[in-house]
């Protein structure tokens, strides 16, 4: 092979082997989403909601648990979310916090926005998060004896993990009420801070 038809031939190979991989060399890490498919989500929360029910002797101790799981997931995914819909910068604000919730973090977990935020027409420490129709609900068969069961309570963990390292603690509780309903019920601080922060 003479040395012209050698680097000819180098150089189409080198072309071939980065051409294809330049695209995903390319792509920011800040900005890289992943999607799991229903069904795959389905199985493995079914079996999730399978091994606690497995170690628990009442309902409320299954919820419990579920929100415990959520917190864990909740506490890691609020980096993350940060980092690629914020540019690492945190929310201040009560109402921003809540948006936040709503729309990014619902949109990474579900692919959607949450279906309404609404505020207690009597109390302005609660709020309340209403999904119609809730994901974590949908695949999951509810014996008549635990119908009280709302498997919600690991998005409600996840929801209240993600106040708390964001610097808005409150507790959340899931109920039946319009499909599920969050209730988010935040401690007399945070909105102290927050009509401090509006000048009220």
């Amino acid at each position: 092979m003479s040395p012209l038809h050698s680097c000819v031939h180098q150089t189409t190979m080198e072309t071939r082997f980065t051409r294809g991989k330049s695209a995903v060399l390319e792509r920011p890490l800040s900005r890289s989403k992943t999607e799991v498919s229903v069904s795959a989500f389905a199985l493995l929360f079914s079996e999730v909601v399978q091994y606690c029910q497995s170690r628990v002797y009442s309902v409320s101790e299954l919820q419990a648990r579920l929100a415990a799981l959520g917190q864990q997931v909740g506490a890691s995914l609020l980096d993350v979310l940060v980092l690629r819909e914020k540019n690492g910068k945190r929310e201040t604000k009560l109402l921003n916090i809540l948006l936040f919730i709503k729309v990014s973090v619902w949109g990474a977990l579900f692919g959607k926005e949450a279906d309404k935020l609404e505020q207690a027409n009597d109390d302005d420490k609660t709020y309340y998060i209403i999904e119609k129709e809730s994901l974590v609900n949908t695949y999951i068969s509810i014996p008549k004896e635990n119908s009280t069961l709302n498997c919600a309570a690991f998005t409600g963990g996840i929801v209240e993990a993600i106040l708390a390292h964001s610097g808005f603690p409150a507790k959340v509780t899931v109920h039946w009420h319009k499909g599920t309903t969050l209730m988010i019920k935040f401690d007399e601080l945070v909105i102290a801070r927050d009509k401090t922060l509006e000048g009220r």
